[in-house]
């Protein structure tokens, strides 16, 4: 059996820390080599084999690939969906430039396996509402939500007609104690325990009653080597998979904090991100996942907020 390398790109982002290190576990620390453009993240360090690189270079990423004799490649590297507002040309190029240039080369090279994270921005103000199927309308208004969705076209295309294994979750909301958030609608999620500790208040951006999907990032890490560890007759799935966790609005996950900071206060001063944040499902149907690879979330929003709060502290 070929003992798997696996690269990840964008390893010092939001999600990227915390997969690297849990793949390290399972495969071994010199099996899994992290990459990023910034610098390597401090909770990286020491842990494992690190290069620079930059996913729109296409030749260097190609090299990497080849000198490091990698099987798999997981791609991290994206603008999300409040800072790609504000630069959308980028944010598309990025995003899809990114995708591309990793899809060749895993035809080119014949990989084992990529791996691609979509989300919940893929869908509209069009789509349902609640348990937003995995299948449905889908018009996505920002650019964030629009190169996921094209993106998810073209997984599907390089599975279809080239044979790549690529897999892929549209993930909720994440919420993470280990690193911070990357710019995206639903960041007040973290912000809200960092400020109820240093400050006990918080002013969110969004109003006090906007319901979202989310899900605390053990869950996604867990989904996303789930996902990956399937066998591959089990994945009927090639653009992107529905996963659910929780869904909550700051009023509950303000509520929920108070029970264990009794003095603090939550205020609502919306801005850009409301419009972002209500073109979203309330909620999201996630069963082909659970069916599929027997996917099933652990934590729930008291549970979370107990965990974030212990580690943060």
């Amino acid at each position: 059996m070929v003992k798997e390398k696996i690269l990840v790109i964008g390893a010092s982002g939001q999600i990227g820390v915390e997969l690297t290190l849990a793949l390290r576990k399972i495969y071994g620390n010199a099996h899994v080599v992290a990459s990023d453009l910034r610098e390597e993240n401090e909770l990286l360090k020491g842990t494992g084999p690190y290069v620079s690189l930059d996913v729109m270079n296409k030749e260097m990423l190609h090299v990497q690939v080849i000198r490091q004799n990698i099987t798999q490649i997981y791609l991290l590297a994206a603008i999300l969906s409040a800072t790609g507002e504000k630069n959308p040309g980028l944010a598309w190029h990025l995003n899809m430039q990114g995708l591309l240039h990793v899809l060749d080369i895993a035809r080119e090279e014949k990989l084992q396996k990529v791996y691609w994270p979509s989300s919940i921005a893929v869908f509209g103000p069009t789509s349902p509402k609640k348990n937003c199927p995995q299948q449905t309308i889908i018009e996505p208004i920002t650019v964030y939500g629009i190169s996921k969705y094209a993106g998810e076209f073209w997984c599907n295309y390089f599975n279809r007609r080239f044979g790549v294994d690529v897999r892929s979750i549209r993930y909720p909301g994440l919420i993470s104690y280990k690193s911070a958030p990357g710019g995206g609608t639903t960041d007040y999620a973290i912000e809200i325990f960092h400020e109820a500790l240093e400050q006990g208040k918080y002013t969110c951006f969004l109003n006090e009653d906007t319901l979202l999907p989310m899900m605390y990032m053990p869950d996604a890490i867990r989904a996303t080597v789930e996902l990956m560890e399937a066998p591959r007759e089990r994945i009927s799935v090639h653009t992107s998979y529905n996963v659910a966790a929780i869904t909550f609005s700051p009023k509950e996950i303000g509520a929920e904090i108070k029970k264990h900071i009794p003095g603090f206060e939550i205020s609502f001063t919306p801005d850009y991100r409301q419009a972002i944040a209500e073109s979203w499902p309330q909620s999201i149907d996630d069963s082909t996942a659970r069916q599929d690879w027997g996917w099933k979330h652990e934590f729930d929003l008291s549970r979370m907020t107990s965990d974030m709060l212990a580690n943060l502290q």
